[in-house]
């Protein structure tokens, strides 16, 4: 899972019916110098390396994706135009090349990938560069050869999407899908739930399991959810300041009698994971907290910062043993939440961290060895009205904590080319913020002093 590219990538050169034509750099230079730059480039002759030799776009790491029937596809752009799949390390000469690959592994009937109307580079459609090139150099150019390609793009994934939501009517339910996940320092493919069979200690225990929904298993949700957005707050706020993993617990209430579990506090632990040494007596002060505020526990959370929300094999034995635990303290049935945040995972959508909420149905009885079934909780979230001190008070004591630390992440660097940490941070609580907007103003001075911790 976690093996790099291979050193001599396989090279993909079968782009379906409508692959563009590749051209050497000698020819593109003859297209350009017969009357005027570019005017002899048809839309088909434009390519990639077109694009990166007249500046509209720059080669990069994860900078090109695919989105398609629920999937997502992360591609590298190549100085040579190229395009290098992160999951495999496969190499694509052409973005048509690429998306007939990843569509047939999604739906084995295409027979072409519509490749610039598919691939969008740093969100943007493709075609949509190719676009700007021919107003740039080629105004008389007959712009409708490009639109009809992106409208017949468009048609395509509603029919597919068409199909498949009335295959999925007229068949069992299934597990869930989830998207591809991008190379990071570390890569975590997610597998299939179905896929992991019996218990295997061979088995990398930081595998990655995609969730299933309840009735996917043939069974509702057992309880309600609802989460402040507070605690969202603050725990996206705890998640980001680091490219460490952490930890922290979650405070709320219980009803047996509406079935509701509300959580109304997030507790970070200040602490390193591997700390056994300050985590019980953390652990401690938390407790009182809870009591003091007559809370009782109702779940935790961690982050995977620059990976998938989606729960490990071992996230799925401890979310099971916290189950175990809480259900244990009471005469009846309760139930512990876990959540698990993504700040800097570059398959995010914008700046916002992936916040996933889950639970842990164990295995079946006649399958005692298996893994519990990782299933995703449906939360309401509850906007508060205001940004409460004891909060305010959290997040500074957890600047102090990390002011020093090694891998507290540098706010002054940038996330993407036109964002910087600082602003990432700042996009992703303000989808957390409460009713009364004068929080941004309170919060300038916890980012001011996240500046001066470089």
């Amino acid at each position: 899972m976690d093996s790099e590219p291979p050193s001599s990538p396989q090279v993909v050169e079968d782009g379906g019916e409508e692959d563009e034509e590749e051209l050497s750099g000698g020819e593109e230079a003859d297209l350009r110098s017969s009357s005027g730059r570019g005017s002899l480039l048809t839309r088909r002759g434009i390519t990639l390396r077109v694009l990166l030799k007249d500046g509209l776009v720059e080669p990069g790491d994860g900078v090109l994706a695919i989105h398609y029937l629920g999937k997502n596809f992360v591609g590298d752009l190549l100085n040579d135009g190229k395009i290098r799949w992160v999951e495999t390390g496969q190499i694509f000469n052409s973005p048509s090349a690429w998306a007939t690959h990843c569509k047939r592994l999604v739906n084995p009937a295409k027979k072409s990938g519509c490749g610039w109307a598919s691939v969008r580079y740093r969100g943007q459609k493709l075609v949509q560069y190719k676009t700007t090139w021919l107003h740039k150099y080629q105004p008389s150019a007959d712009m409708s050869l490009v639109s009809e390609e992106d409208e017949d793009e468009d048609e395509e994934e509603g029919k597919a999407a068409a199909q498949a939501d009335e295959k999925n009517k007229n068949s069992k339910p299934g597990l869930n899908d989830v998207v591809v996940s991008r190379r990071t320092d570390r890569e975590r493919i997610p597998v299939r739930y179905c896929t992991l069979g019996t218990r295997d200690a061979a088995r990398d225990p930081h595998t990655l399991v995609e969730l299933s929904a309840f009735s996917a298993i043939n069974r509702f949700q057992p309880f309600n959810v609802a989460v402040s957005s507070n605690v969202l707050l603050l725990m996206d706020f705890h998640c980001h300041l680091t490219s460490s993993e952490v930890v922290g617990y979650l405070g709320g209430r219980w009803d047996t009698n509406t079935q509701l579990l509300t959580v109304l506090r997030a507790f970070p632990c200040r602490t390193r994971l591997a700390d056994r040494d300050s985590a019980s007596a953390v652990e401690e002060e938390i407790c009182q907290n809870l009591f003091m505020r007559g809370l009782s526990l109702v779940g935790w959370y961690h982050s995977h910062p620059r990976g998938p929300a989606l729960p490990s094999l071992q996230d799925i034995d401890s979310q099971m043993d916290h189950q175990l635990r809480l259900q244990g303290s009471n005469n009846g049935f309760q139930p512990c939440l876990g959540i698990i945040c993504g700040p800097y995972y570059h398959g995010n959508q914008g700046v916002a961290s992936t916040i996933t909420p889950f639970w842990v149905v164990p295995p079946p009885e006649q399958r005692p060895n298996d893994h519990g079934i990782p299933v995703a909780v449906e939360v309401t979230y509850v906007q508060d009205n205001f940004l409460t001190s004891d909060v305010l008070n959290e997040m500074m004591l957890l600047v102090d904590y990390y002011r020093t630390a090694p891998d507290i992440v540098q706010f002054s660097q940038y996330w993407c080319p036109d964002t910087t940490m600082m602003d990432k941070i700042k996009g992703s609580l303000s989808c957390h913020a409460p009713k009364d907007q004068a929080y941004s103003q309170i919060l300038e001075h916890v980012y001011s002093q996240l500046s001066c911790t470089h």
